[in-house]
């Protein structure tokens, strides 16, 4: 239940009861008897539960007075002993939190009781529907709440997975270290006198037109009928014979000299990267500023332990092939189990609760918006933001993960996969070195939120994930 909120007085109480009611409620006085439509998070009809809850007028009245004296004895108001206030002042003053602490102590034992009684386990926070609380009067109410679904996973191994083939190739190695290469890599001056040659960059200065399909003649002659904004550059390093340059520029820029001055078109194919030049043909007036050579570091001893702690070139050789294959393998087989969830959760069908699903909204949100600050937006363009149509975005995808979370809990249960305590004890510590925080100090403070559970959680489905993973992939 949320906190209701408290009305300003003159007076005070050292220990105001804590709203922790376990339900989310609204609580007005009702003077008459009608369905009071809850304004929570939508719940799954299919897993919704409800029930009814009534407590004696007695009772009702005898709480009222026992949390009464209590405020009484705590209140200070001014012009009254300690211990002393009447209680009509009491009232008065504290109704709201009179009444919540009322609705602490009747609704939260009553539906604890209804709820044993029934046999029922709700996994959401159960929301009241309809609440009539008044002094001297029985208390009703309805509550409202998801329960978990039936899951069967029977035929779970069944599914088939083809494993990739995550051997590092040639060709993926000399990418990997040019990269290197590249990044320590120099770029100096040509001095002598020559055409630009393969393997040389060209420093050049340009301007480019995208050329419509559609144009128009006028009397200065053809003109393009759209708008479109010319691309310039200037400083820019082409390498001349790279496999990164487009062919017409390798094919103007070769035999070409410092100074010259060049003009020619580019047609670029529809899946180029760059979406404004995609499929477009452009009219570029090019300038040829140098030549430059990149000079490349000497791949020896010295060069290896710049690079790290690497005792020979061959050392670091050795450990970055084993990096990369680490890489591939690891990027190769992510997208393998992922393959493999989509085909559970579409194997596997059973309602799922939405209050699962809009949490998992929450999270994806909170990460978006995570690293839309780390990319610096503001706050305050933050606030303008669509939120209604953001969570609507994520729902889908929060769906199918909360399913695939739920289906690998059950497949855990049938593989008895199990999170050891030294399985945690590396978990923690790897969190405790990236948050800077000592490692004991870290287990207290998640053992007290809850977070301990939810990383052991994880950590089994993502076991059950890998066992299953090499179990089906073949």
């Amino acid at each position: 239940m949320t906190q209701t909120e408290t009305t300003e007085t003159n007076g005070t109480v050292e220990s105001p009861a804590e709203a922790q009611v376990e339900a989310t409620a609204h609580t007005h006085d009702h003077n008459h008897d009608h369905e009071h439509h809850h304004h929570g998070p939508s719940l799954n009809p299919e897993l919704t539960r409800e029930i009814e809850v009534e407590v004696a007028a007695d009772e009702v009245s005898k709480t009222f007075k026992s949390v009464t004296k209590r405020y009484q004895k705590l209140a200070h108001i001014p012009g009254f002993r300690a211990g002393k206030v009447p209680e009509s002042l009491v009232r008065s003053k504290f109704a709201k939190e009179l009444r919540q602490e009322v609705l602490e102590r009747l609704v939260s034992e009553r539906f604890r009781k209804a709820i044993d009684e029934q046999k029922l386990r709700p996994i959401s926070e159960p929301q009241l529907l309809d609440l009539q609380l008044h002094d001297g009067q029985p208390l009703k109410f309805k509550a409202a709440f998801e329960v978990a679904p039936e899951i069967s996973v029977a035929g779970y191994d069944s599914v088939k997975i083809q494993r990739p083939d995550v051997a590092l190739t040639e060709d993926e190695y000399q990418a990997e270290l040019s990269r290197v290469l590249d990044s320590h890599a120099t770029v100096e001056p040509v001095e002598e006198e020559r055409p630009l040659v393969d393997g040389d960059w060209a420093e050049i200065q340009f301007k480019g037109e995208v050329k419509d399909l559609a144009q128009t003649v006028t009397e200065d002659g053809v003109e393009n009928a759209g708008k479109h904004e010319p691309i310039t550059g200037e400083d820019v390093l082409v390498e001349i014979g790279g496999k990164n340059t487009l062919p017409a520029f390798n094919d103007a820029l070769r035999g070409a000299k410092p100074g010259q001055e060049l003009t020619f078109e580019v047609s670029y194919p529809a899946e180029f990267g760059e979406q404004r030049l995609a499929g477009q043909t452009v009219a570029y007036d090019v300038t040829v500023k140098a030549i430059k050579k990149k000079i490349y570091p000497e791949r020896d001893a010295e060069f290896a332990k710049q690079l790290g702690n690497y005792e020979s070139w061959d050392g670091f050789e050795t450990k970055l092939r084993e990096m990369a294959s680490d890489r591939k393998k690891n990027a190769l087989e992510s997208q393998a189990r992922d393959k493999m969830l989509d085909e559970l959760v579409h194997k596997f069908q059973f309602p799922v609760p939405e209050s699962f699903v809009q949490q998992q909204v929450d999270a994806r949100l909170d990460r978006g918006l995570r690293a839309l600050a780390q990319q610096g937006m503001t706050a305050e363009a933050m606030r303008q933001l669509d939120f209604g149509r953001l969570r609507e975005a994520q729902r889908d995808q929060a769906l199918n993960e909360v399913k695939a979370s739920m289906i690998l809990d059950k497949i855990g249960e049938a593989e008895n996969v199990a999170v050891t305590d030294e399985d945690m004890d590396r978990e923690l510590l790897m969190l405790a070195l990236q948050s800077r925080e000592p490692m004991e100090a870290l287990r207290e403070r998640l053992s007290k939120d809850g977070g301990l559970d939810r990383i052991r959680e994880q950590m089994r489905r993502e076991k059950t994930a890998s066992v299953l993973y090499e179990k089906l992939a073949s």
